[in-house]
């Protein structure tokens, strides 16, 4: 498949697009700015995700939406960002698959309180997860995108082993036999490379963790 990752600079996007190209995938980095640190077989777009345009989109099976930003008042452009690519992939075929944050998850079987909402959440990464919740709320309602978003488990290392094998769980807190709910961010880009060769998740949200 053709699949560009936005925010391919990042943390999560670096692994998502070294994922890809690992399974013979045609990649594209879309970045701000330069990166010598890129995957060297991945193409490179260099242009701000807000200026892109559905002809920049276009050419690619899947988008994968890795940007983050985490200043305070850069917040509200998890919102905006997300709001800007669906706008342009309004009625389109062109798959977006969201890097998403687990504040959302619910933790109860009645979907009434997020993980967010309880009294544990570190006050700290409140503002984060309150903005991402907001950009989910409103991709839900998206009906003519092909959308699909994937929340980590509660502790998302970035330095955690690739392990090759996790779980799947929807709207729900995930946690493992152990009754922890945590995934490495390779385990994590496996997962969502996975969702972008079988699309079993369109218009939803799922969840994964490390057994």
């Amino acid at each position: 498949m053709k699949i560009a990752v936005i925010g391919a600079s990042g943390k999560t996007g670096k692994l998502l697009v070294k994922e890809a190209i690992s399974r013979g995938h045609d990649v594209t980095a879309i970045v701000r700015k330069p990166n010598q640190h890129l995957a060297p077989k991945a193409a490179v777009l260099i242009k701000d995700l807000f200026e892109l345009t559905y002809a920049d989109l276009k050419p690619y099976d899947v988008i994968i939406d890795a940007f983050g930003t985490w200043t305070l008042e850069s917040l509200p452009l998890h919102q905006t960002s997300l709001k800007h690519l669906t706008d342009i992939l309004s009625g389109k075929a062109n798959r977006l698959l969201v890097v998403g944050g687990a504040g959302s998850l619910y933790v109860n079987p009645q979907h009434s309180i997020r993980l967010v909402d309880t009294p544990d959440f570190p006050d700290e990464f409140k503002p984060l997860a309150i903005n991402m919740a907001k950009a989910l709320d409103e991709l839900k309602k998206c009906e003519d995108v092909q959308w699909t978003y994937l929340s980590p488990a509660i502790e998302f290392n970035a330095n955690g082993e690739r392990t090759g094998h996790y779980i799947m769980g929807g709207e729900e807190v995930l946690f493992n036999s152990k009754g922890k709910s945590q995934i490495s961010y390779a385990d994590y880009a496996i997962a969502m490379i996975d969702e972008a060769e079988t699309a079993k998740h369109i218009k939803q949200r799922f969840t994964v963790a490390t057994e």
